[in-house]
């Protein structure tokens, strides 16, 4: 069974929107799972709410009860790379959790998530995903490439909303991310754990800078669209995979 997860109502709006999911949900804690069916196959959609918590928990549940064998994360995310604008759609082949670590000295040195900080190498780059799934993206990205500016990309994850153009752009130019979101690293760390592989699809609601809050709001619809849509391809190509 794939499990497709999400943060939000509107990305789940969007997911029910083209997998036409059972109107009511089976409720679980804080996270919400619908059953649905695509080419024949049960699959879950689970909207866990915002943030690393929320999602480690829903990625868990769907693990655990739901006996998943495959993650997809779909949702929207604020944009780190200037090369890359609202509406774009990033596939994941890195990912991280950056704001676990250590402070020393006054100043917090992000690390690897789950090891222990205290003489730990810095964390520089977020960590790529494995071979078979970046294959999987590649061709997801082919897939759409007429409908949608959809492109491999790497993606950070921290428990904050960014709204700093400062910090937007320190945190692209020292980890090389083209994106950050709030719940993916922390579903990556699960999903290894299990040895499951993880999709992750997001779409750039906004720049992550000072008229972020301005520009989510106005484009996390559209932009949540944009990932069901891939989410929809990328379901007919796992099926079709050996």
């Amino acid at each position: 069974m794939h499990a497709i997860l999400c943060a939000t109502p509107e990305e789940m709006d969007a997911l029910r929107g083209v997998l036409h999911a059972d109107p009511q949900p089976d409720v679980h804690g804080p996270t919400k799972v619908w059953r649905a069916r695509f080419g024949g196959e049960a699959i879950v959609l689970a909207q866990a709410g915002i943030g690393k918590v929320n999602a480690a928990a829903a990625a868990t549940l769907l693990l655990s009860m739901f006996g998943a064998r495959s993650l997809i994360f779909s949702g929207v995310a604020g944009g780190l790379n200037p090369a890359l604008g609202v509406g774009s759609v990033l596939l994941a082949d890195r990912l991280a959790v950056h704001d676990y670590g250590i402070i020393s000295d006054g100043a917090f040195i992000p690390t690897a998530y789950g090891v222990i900080p205290v003489g730990a190498p810095p964390l520089i780059a977020p960590e790529p995903v494995e071979n078979s799934v970046r294959a999987v993206l590649v061709s997801l990205a082919q897939a759409v490439s007429e409908r949608l500016d959809a492109r491999l990309g790497g993606v950070v994850t921290a428990d904050y909303f960014l709204n700093c153009a400062a910090t937007r752009d320190e945190l692209h130019a020292r980890l090389g991310a083209d994106a950050i979101d709030m719940e993916s690293g922390a579903v990556a760390v699960v999903a290894q754990a299990w040895g499951v592989p993880l999709y992750v699809i997001r779409t750039l609601s906004d720049l992550a800078g000072g008229d972020s809050h301005l520009t989510y709001d106005e484009m996390v619809e559209a932009a949540a669209v944009n990932s069901a849509a891939c989410v929809e391809t990328l379901l007919g190509l796992l099926a079709g995979a050996p």
